[in-house]
């Protein structure tokens, strides 16, 4: 199975610089393609600590120029938020300079006082994305963006370089929530799974969103990406006292971040979903909630966290995972210890089973139709 990293720039406790957290990430990432992960992958977010990361193809247009065959993803860009015909741009140049190493994932958003930040209608946020996403993804197919909609209005201009390349087929999106289920099948996207429900309810959901895709598109989609947290230690004791404080403080940062559980976001147009998680949270308790938040993610020895890493991916049929092993508050020294410790013990293992899924190839450079 294919195995990526995330690099997760989480700043929580202010007791360090941002330029300090940055040089850790960042020296972590470095290592990731001769420990022989096969793709890096960096999430959007704005204004706090919870991930710095306000400019992904940046961020990732900065690795293409260390690296040299790592696959290089976005989980996600979040085209609300932006000027897509840049976009489209921007992500034409970065798959020129990383001869089509790029990875695609794609999102509407769900933080609040991101959208007023950026001075963008949470509301509008399903519309603007449907519009965004299928401007973008044709701009790749044509090497023309154009657009007319409520929100995207665009005479037709010229991407220059040429997308050498389709986004579809290696693009997804990271929500199959009911209100965006019917608008990513009909764009032909994958499906990135951050764990946030139940297993059983993932893989139902994700059942029935292949049979939209297939009714849609006369196709299977692009295999399903599962995005996990990781824990892993020689002794079962300490990856359970690693689970304890980084998996739980990266899931109370979530919630909080969110805003899980503010009833309010039901009221949002698009957002009436994320209804059940105040429901439950007003129900069971926040504890409660974070407890089942950290659960769904990954740890114990290196046995324990290959099991559970090839459980979860055969469950919903992903191509594979990508792992994030530095979050929560980790110091250099933990962090460091836990990608060593996965990339010797796990990874080559990982990557030995089910070698039939793996995510898109890299398409030859420069020859579709587009790229002229």
């Amino acid at each position: 199975m294919h195995v990526g990293k995330s690099i997760f720039l989480q700043n929580l406790a202010g007791d360090r610089s941002d330029s300090s957290l940055f040089e850790q990430e960042f020296r972590l990432a470095d290592d990731a393609e001769d420990l022989g992960f096969e793709s890096l992958w960096l999430a959007e977010h704005h204004f706090g600590g919870y991930h710095m990361s306000p400019n992904v193809v940046q961020m990732l247009t900065y690795l293409a120029g260390r690296t040299t065959t790592v696959r290089l993803g976005s989980m996600v860009i979040v085209l609300p938020w932006h000027e897509p015909v840049r976009v489209a741009e921007e992500l034409s140049v970065l798959d020129h300079l990383s001869r089509g190493r790029v990875l695609v994932g794609l999102g509407r958003g769900l933080g609040r006082h991101e959208f007023e930040g950026l001075g963008v209608p949470m509301a509008e946020s399903r519309d603007r994305y449907a519009e965004y996403a299928d401007a973008l993804l044709g701009a790749f197919d044509s090497g023309v963006f154009e657009a007319k909609g409520n929100y995207l209005v665009q005479d037709p201009v010229d991407i220059r370089p040429r997308p050498p390349s389709p986004l579809r087929g290696r693009a997804y999106a990271s929500s199959i929530s009911p209100d965006s289920m019917e608008v990513n099948a009909r764009l032909g996207l994958g499906v990135m799974i951050i764990a946030q429900k139940p297993w059983d309810v993932t893989e139902r959901d994700l059942r029935t969103y292949n049979e939209r895709f297939v009714a849609m598109n006369g196709a299977a989609p692009p295999k399903p990406l599962l995005v996990s947290f990781v824990a892993v230690h020689e002794s079962e004791a300490t990856a359970l006292e690693m689970h304890e404080e980084y998996h739980v403080r990266y899931a109370r940062s979530t919630l909080e971040w969110y805003e899980f559980n503010n009833a309010a976001l039901a009221t949002v147009p698009g957002y009436e979903y994320y209804g059940k998680f105040a429901e439950n949270i007003a129900k069971h308790g926040p504890d409660t909630f974070i407890k089942f938040l950290a659960d769904l993610q990954v740890y114990g020895t290196p046995d324990q966290v290959v099991e559970q890493l090839v459980g979860h991916v055969r469950l919903i049929d992903a191509a594979g995972v990508i792992i994030v092993l530095s979050f929560g508050g980790m110091d250099e020294a933990v962090a460091s210890a836990n990608q060593e410790l996965f990339a010797r013990a796990v990874l080559p293992r990982l990557q030995s089973i089910d070698a039939d899924r793996q995510v898109p190839p890299v398409a030859a450079y420069a020859t579709s139709p587009a790229a002229g």
